[in-house]
């Protein structure tokens, strides 16, 4: 019976210390599913120098397990998604940052919960069950619930972490929503899901433990709050 493969895409932006660690772990707990597997590094011409340290990883583990897609500029989330998804060859695609906020050792839960369910989404939650955050200061935690907690309020999306980016799909059904979305930053994550219960796809839920960056700067400022205010508005209105 042949086995499912899977496609990791990885979009990157100045990650540099963090990218051999969220790269050996990857391929650390994929390789104890003995599944097949990619992992796609989508580097948005990072100036610390991160697409040359893909370049070394590729040459230790091989073009196989390491694919390089750079773009030459910054072009926002869903775009590196979209690039990612184009040459991808698995029939899963699994989508995590590149920070080690989200660890590779929940994966085999995902799977596990895709395979038994035959589920077209499996998304991880910080907000069900032992999921958590951990690493983050009271005023980001209250920013953060009260972001999830609006988002429920307005949009019912069905699952409890709608702002989360660490999320297992079927390929087709991937392409179908990214092609149905709009938004291109921070608040293509919610978008997406949003899209999938309109389409009644399938989405199940696996707790997860997110933990704050150790090295590099948080990209969440100021612009991406606005613009996360200016998409739940427009998901409102139209969806």
């Amino acid at each position: 019976m042949k086995k499912n493969k899977y496609s990791i895409l990885l979009p990157t932006y100045n990650e540099i210390e963090n990218l051999p660690i969220i790269t050996w772990l990857i391929i650390k707990y994929m390789s104890e599913l003995e599944i097949p597997y990619e992992i796609i590094i989508i580097d948005d011409g990072s100036p610390d120098g991160t697409l040359d340290m893909a370049k070394k990883l590729q040459n230790l583990y091989s073009k196989d397990t390491i694919v390089l897609r750079p773009r030459e500029k910054k072009l926002g989330l869903g775009t590196a998604y979209m690039h990612g998804i184009k040459h991808a060859k698995g029939d899963f695609i699994l989508i995590m940052d590149a920070d080690l906020s989200h660890h590779p050792k929940f994966i085999s839960q995902m799977i596990k919960e895709q395979e038994e369910k035959n589920l077209d989404i499996v998304t991880g939650t910080r907000y069900n069950g032992n999921g958590g955050v951990y690493g983050w200061d009271f005023k980001r935690k209250l920013i953060s619930r009260g972001a999830n907690f609006i988002t429920q309020v307005l949009l019912r999306p069905g699952v409890s972490d709608l702002t989360g980016s660490f999320r297992l799909y079927k390929k087709e059904v991937l392409e179908k929503l990214i092609q149905s979305c709009v938004s291109k930053g921070y608040v293509f994550q919610m978008e997406i899901i949003v899209r999938a219960k309109q389409y009644g796809y399938t989405i199940g839920e696996v707790p997860i433990s997110f933990v704050d960056r150790v090295y590099g700067e948080s990209k969440l400022g100021r612009s991406e709050i606005i613009q996360f205010i200016k998409g739940l508005l427009y998901l409102f209105v139209t969806t």
